[in-house]
């Protein structure tokens, strides 16, 4: 039994990051196209209307995704009743940003806004048609097939986005970038999924998934709010360059983490929920888990804490400079987030997410408060509120999961202590091997070869686990023997 979990984990991971990395690669390299062709002001038309998009696209998932891969029993009965709610809840949401368009405009005083808002409301329309194709495919394990359909929407809407850039339509470019990839991919998974649902709805059905989905919606809410909070305080309190440096620095340092964390999430999630009524294996899967995405997380964010300065220079070019110690401190900050994840997840694999609700509602207020606090004493004091702020939500997701799973904060310190000292030494290493050149590309050079031969080294020597099932998977992937 555990080998079959160990074996769907790496090929439901291996697909799951196909799709990531491969989609995100071609994403980048469509954006720097589009950044020579496209002015910034039309980049930033469209940034504007994104917190309103990520919010209406949280209500429409309504949390049904992870309410029917969390189901063990689920019927065709239940996937028809998710797909007809979610279109009906996304005809009046997109109704509500149609009509919203003009106060939208008015808010930002982008009169341009209320047409493009109208039009760019369409992808939640679009993506609500997928909700349940996306969650059958993952109930199955099927990151392949997801794969293939995200890679060919996002190269269809990428070219077709940056033909209509060359030919000067602007901000009309990136909008029908992304309403293409969006309708693409919700077609391709129609196609490839081969679901088509049937004429049943069930109220009963929609009380039981909601009364579990309707609560991760509220902390999805929650979090998607308390995100966006930290610009708009930010950009009300000081300059545009300020809150410039800030948000770079933010989306860099999260990066890292929470696109390997949504990986792993993302392919482990049903295989925990297949095996929620075994309290031993999902205990010891849980701790796997944990210690495995610590493993791999934790030597790249401090890495990058390390050497901020060489990388914002090479990446970023000199004027970026001043926000090398946020980045610092919020690399720091955000290599705990594999300990929020897994615990979070825990908590919807036992089915209470009236817990990830409660957390989240606690989480939230001490972070309103810590914003609150620390942003009379400007940029590097918010920044340290940040890692106060996760440390705070470790703590509090932990008091909640160990009800779950029985392992509180000090066996999970524990159990990750070993990595964590790992890698807080592969930092020194780094650190004194950038001191014997000045070329800050000498430098990352050094510094990035010196952290994976140490990291490797230490590993080898002190035969941690986590090390030496990478080496024997990569091993018999590499002789083309069964995983």
């Amino acid at each position: 039994m555990e080998n079959s979990i160990k074996n769907e984990t790496i090929k439901s991971v291996a697909w799951s990051a196909i799709e990531r990395f491969s989609v995100q690669a071609f994403q980048f390299l469509f954006s720097i196209v589009l950044a020579r062709l496209v002015s910034p002001g039309e980049f930033g038309l469209i940034a504007m209307l994104s917190v309103f998009i990520v919010i209406a696209q949280s209500l429409v998932e309504s949390g049904f995704s992870n309410a029917l891969i969390q189901k063990l029993n689920r019927t065709e009965e239940d996937y028809s009743t998710v797909f007809y709610f979610n279109i009906a809840i996304a005809v009046v949401i997109y109704l509500c940003l149609f009509f919203s368009a003009s106060s939208i405009a008015s808010f930002y005083n982008e009169p341009l806004l209320k047409v493009i808002c109208q039009w760019f409301g369409l992808v939640i329309f679009f993506q609500s048609f997928s909700v349940v194709q996306i969650a059958k495919l993952t109930i199955k394990l099927d990151f392949k097939t997801q794969a293939k359909a995200s890679l060919i929407s996002v190269i269809i809407g990428g070219i077709v986005g940056i033909t209509l850039a060359f030919y000067n339509y602007g901000v009309w470019a990136l909008l029908i970038q992304t309403l293409l990839s969006s309708f693409v991919n919700t077609s391709l998974l129609w196609v490839f999924s081969k679901w088509v649902p049937s004429s049943s709805f069930s109220w009963v059905s929609l009380k039981n998934l909601f009364s579990f989905g309707s609560k991760l919606l509220l902390s999805g809410l929650l979090h998607t709010i308390y995100v966006n909070l930290y610009s708009l305080v930010i950009g009300r309190k000081f300059s545009s360059v300020e809150v410039g440096f800030f948000n770079q620095s933010n989306q860099i340092s999260r990066f890292p983490s929470v696109s390997l964390m949504a990986i792993i999430s993302r392919a482990i999630y049903p295989i925990q929920c297949k095996i929620q009524d075994q309290s031993e294996l999902l205990r010891d899967s849980f701790k796997q888990y944990l210690r495995m995405a610590c493993y791999i997380i934790f030597p790249i964010m401090v890495s990058i804490a390390v050497m901020s300065k060489q990388l914002i220079t090479v990446l970023l070019t000199e004027k970026w400079l001043p926000m090398a110690s946020s980045l610092t401190i919020l690399s720091i900050s955000y290599m705990w987030i594999p300990l929020m994840v897994v615990n979070n997840q825990i908590l919807t694999v036992r089915g209470r997410s009236d817990y990830f609700l409660k957390a989240e509602l606690i989480k939230k207020v001490f972070g309103v408060l810590i914003l609150v606090l620390t942003i009379p004493f400007g940029m590097t004091w918010i920044c340290l509120g940040i890692f106060f702020y996760n440390f705070c939500d470790v703590v509090i997701i932990v008091f909640f999961s160990k009800k779950v799973i029985e392992t509180n904060f000090v066996s999970q310190l524990k159990s990750i202590f070993p990595i964590l000292i790992l890698s807080l030494s592969m930092s020194i290493v780094i650190y004194l091997v950038m001191l014997l050149s000045v070329n800050v590309y000498i430098q990352i050079l050094y510094g990035s070869l010196a952290a994976i031969t140490f990291y490797y080294l230490v590993s080898s020597l002190c035969k941690i686990p986590e090390f030496t099932f990478i080496q024997s998977t990569v091993f018999k992937l590499l002789n083309n023997k069964q995983v």
